[in-house]
């Protein structure tokens, strides 16, 4: 089964930039996609977890926060319809996100940031390594799953107790 990458904070703003297209091209021997320039890679014919992190470390022009879950989690994420039959609102964007590792704690789900009836983000659910939810597509937005003005820890990243990678529209 392909393993999926995420890096994490790679090619945004014009901050550690690199072409996943040439790291694709050069780890050629593990069947690597890459798939658009934020960082998410499939990976076909991964090997050994272990020595294919360790030659994609090598490969990067820098440092950066890897994540990986098999593909299979995210075909098991998408039979298992996380969202249910709640109809799709079209200020309310769904997404999917990956955990850097597993949470410590286990909040009770689900979680509205603000709390309360005027919130931007709720986190609805978990599975595993996989978070899902939904955003409301309004400016503030942002600052509430980027990082927030008085700490360097993203809220929903506190709320859940590991870092998230990218944000996926589901």
């Amino acid at each position: 089964m392909a393993l999926i990458v995420f890096l994490r904070g790679i090619n945004v703003g014009g901050h550690r930039t690199f072409r996943p297209s040439i790291l694709a091209r050069d780890l050629a021997v593990y069947d690597l996609v890459n798939v658009g320039a934020a960082g998410t890679l499939v990976v076909r014919a991964p090997g050994s977890r272990t020595k294919f992190l360790a030659e994609l470390r090598r490969k990067l022009p820098f440092e950066a926060k890897i994540a990986c879950c098999d593909g299979r989690d995210l075909i098991r994420l998408e039979m298992e319809n996380p969202f249910g039959r709640e109809p799709l609102q079209p200020d309310v964007v769904r997404f999917v996100s990956i955990l850097a590792r597993a949470s410590q704690n286990k909040p009770s789900l689900p979680i509205a940031i603000p709390a309360g009836e005027k919130w931007f983000v709720r986190v609805i659910g978990s599975k595993d390594r996989l978070v899902f939810g939904v955003y409301r597509r309004h400016m503030r937005t942002i600052g509430y799953l980027g990082d927030s003005i008085n700490s360097s820890v993203p809220r929903q990243q506190r709320a859940v107790g590991a870092p998230f990678f990218q944000l996926y529209r589901y």
